[in-house]
């Protein structure tokens, strides 16, 4: 699926169904290529591989190779971008390198400490904004973990955060 080949990846499936792999696996497998190798070029695969998986459990075998045959020829045809993949692996190497951050008091729960901590304290509101969004820091220090790619629907998404940083 990954090499965008639907009648190879559609074989393998059959393979593996006919030698006894349990359809769950093969379902929990087209979630992860979903999100790891589809991502947000095509955001609805990972909804139609969940749908395959929910789908092939509640019908059984042999009945479930439809659905998951479904999810194979759409995640192989589909768009592909592992910049989600990418993006949480760097932010987990940061947490792991022990790159940690405090939460900006701005950013913390203010129904108890706004007065005597400042939490809350100067928060800007996104929706309060024109557009909905608000120049803001999320982060103590400046990180980039998400760099979208220009493929199917993530170009939108490299588009609006483009003009987000722009504001």
């Amino acid at each position: 699926m990954r090499g965008s080949d639907p009648d190879a990846a559609l074989y393998w499936m059959a393979k593996m169904l006919y030698a006894g792999e349990d359809p769950r696996f093969i379902a929990r497998r087209l979630c992860i290529l979903a999100a790891e190798d589809v991502g947000n070029a095509d955001p609805l695969a990972l909804v139609l591989a969940n749908a395959a998986l929910q789908i092939s459990e509640f019908v059984g075998m042999p009945e479930a190779r439809i659905p998951l045959a479904q999810a194979v020829i759409y995640l192989s045809c589909a768009p592909k971008s592992n910049a989600s993949y990418l993006a949480i692996d760097k932010a987990m190497q940061d947490i792991e390198n022990n790159k940690v951050q405090d939460v900006p008091d701005y950013l913390k729960d203010a129904t108890l400490d706004k007065d005597i901590l400042g939490h809350g304290k100067d928060y800007k509101y996104a929706h309060n904004y024109k557009g909905h969004y608000v120049k803001q820091e999320y982060t103590l220090k400046k990180v980039t973990y998400y760099e979208p790619t220009n493929i199917g629907y993530e170009a939108k998404i490299k588009e609006r955060l483009a003009k987000l940083r722009k504001v």
